[in-house]
């Protein structure tokens, strides 16, 4: 790994985790995903005096963040791809792109500390899998060049018919193949689905053999979130990458107190639970 690597992955696990949060929802093109993102100035200021480690955004908000002065602010984790799979209703052809044919120059532009790209598994789709493995490839070539950390996100889905707009299927078997196919193509860094029991999630880290970070996905209640996430850090998660859950919660900054504490001083899930009554 190159000393520029090196460096930005400093920058994403300053204390040996990580917690990145997600506001790069508007590439989905679903209105549900906006709620609380209205104003990403506002956002941007909020998260920043929350001090999570890194913030996850796309190139054309990016600027909120890196123009700021602060010397302590949090790493830039830039998302290079969009896509339709996130839509509540099935499309007559799905799809995966990155936003430009450069991809990864704007965010060396930009300071980011790490690039992330989807690696998409839904039933009966394989022109989009295949099309994320391009993605992939093209970005893996560039971030070596450059000398970005890759993050890639394999997400396992389940049928749109089965639960509305496609939700993590949390097979553990499926999950762990698919975070196989991520490692094969030269991952530095996985974004993984969390397992429906979080006593399987060491399977994931075992087939990374890179440092992994637990999705968040859908909003859920704020106390079963940080029993799942205490969970997951104790099966050997590096971190997490959480949006709705913290942005589209009441007090977010109460949460990212909740969850830093979780993923950098190892508070159980009361513990954090605690922290964010606190906090509030």
């Amino acid at each position: 790994m190159k000393i520029s690597s090196k460096a930005r992955m400093n920058r994403l696990f300053k204390s040996g985790g990580c917690l990145d949060v997600a506001i790069d929802h508007g590439v989905c093109n679903e209105p549900s995903f906006l709620n609380g993102l209205e104003d990403m100035g506002l956002v941007v200021d909020m998260l920043v005096n929350a001090g999570p480690d890194a913030i996850q955004m796309s190139y054309g908000q990016a600027d909120l963040l890196q123009s700021r002065p602060d010397h302590e602010k949090p790493a830039l984790v830039m998302r290079l791809d969009m896509g339709n799979p996130y839509n509540a209703s099935r499309h007559r052809v799905m799809w995966a792109e990155l936003q430009c044919d450069d991809p990864v120059l704007p965010a060396v532009e930009m300071d980011a500390a790490c690039v992330v790209v989807n690696l998409f598994m839904l039933p009966d789709e394989p022109d989009l899998f295949r099309q994320c493995v391009r993605n992939i490839a093209r970005v893996r070539t560039d971030c070596t060049r450059y000398g970005m950390p890759l993050m890639i996100e394999p997400l396992v889905m389940l049928p749109n018919d089965i639960r509305g707009g496609y939700q993590v299927d949390g097979d553990a078997e499926k999950i762990v193949t698919l975070v196989r196919v991520a490692a094969e193509m030269g991952a530095d860094i996985i974004k993984a689905d969390p397992t429906t029991n979080a006593d399987d999630f060491h399977k994931v880290i075992e087939a990374a053999r890179v440092p992994v970070l637990a999705r968040g996905g859908g909003k859920e209640d704020l106390r079963i979130v940080l029993e799942k996430s205490a969970a997951l850090i104790a099966q050997g998660a590096r971190g997490l990458v959480y949006g709705r859950n913290i942005y589209q919660h009441a007090n977010p900054q109460a949460v990212v107190a909740a969850l830093m504490a979780i993923i950098h001083d190892r508070a159980s899930g009361a513990e954090a639970w605690e922290i964010y009554n606190h906090a509030g």
